[in-house]
């Protein structure tokens, strides 16, 4: 039933780009440590390259993937067919945080809208792309993005962003680095 690709083709990216919501997956090094399952949505997933995939981190109440990821790298993004004929794909590899105040932080930001409380850019360079069945997966109706964290983001403002980041997003619940540094007002905005 599954199978395994050696990149993301055209017939991919169809499947992703038609998707509105992916799953990360992280782990810590620790085995007492907690694993980590973020869904994510809004249009914040790019594909870079046929093994190559960024997404837009927006501010949240926690910071799992950034901390996971600075620890090991190790990353895995699920997307699951809701709708239409049923499939799942999980792209696994290696990931990189991007702040803004990193080289990069311009030119990745540049491949989304400009959401307010971005706080990073997670890259990924694909190791392994494999599909499954998704046969018992339930069908559901996509009936539009929720505006809370957006609404959410715009409500706090810059400052109020900053210092939420900087009581929520500094540490994982296990103890482990997030965020690394102070964002200058603006940095995350083009």
């Amino acid at each position: 039933m599954g199978k395994v690709y050696d990149e993301i083709d055209a017939g991919l990216e169809a499947f992703i780009g038609k998707q509105h919501l992916f799953f990360v997956g992280t782990a810590p090094n620790s085995l007492d440590g907690r694993l980590n399952i973020s869904p994510k949505g809004l249009d914040t997933f790019r594909i870079l390259g046929p093994k190559s995939v960024a997404y837009l981190d927006l501010v949240g109440s926690g910071i799992e993937t950034v901390a996971h990821v600075r620890e090991n790298g190790r990353l895995t993004i699920l997307f699951c067919a809701f709708e239409g004929r049923p499939l799942i794909l999980r792209l696994y590899g290696r990931g990189r945080v991007v702040e803004p105040g990193d080289a990069d932080w311009p030119g990745l930001i540049a491949e989304f809208p400009d959401y307010p409380g971005a706080r990073t850019v997670v890259v990924m360079a694909v190791e392994r792309i494999a599909d499954s069945c998704g046969f018992a997966v339930p069908l559901y109706e996509f009936k539009g993005d929720r505006s809370q964290l957006v609404d959410y983001a715009n409500s706090k403002g810059p400052d109020g962003l900053e210092q939420y980041k900087a009581q929520k997003n500094r540490v994982s619940i296990d103890g482990l680095d997030g965020l690394r540094m102070e964002q200058p007002h603006g940095e995350g905005v083009r």
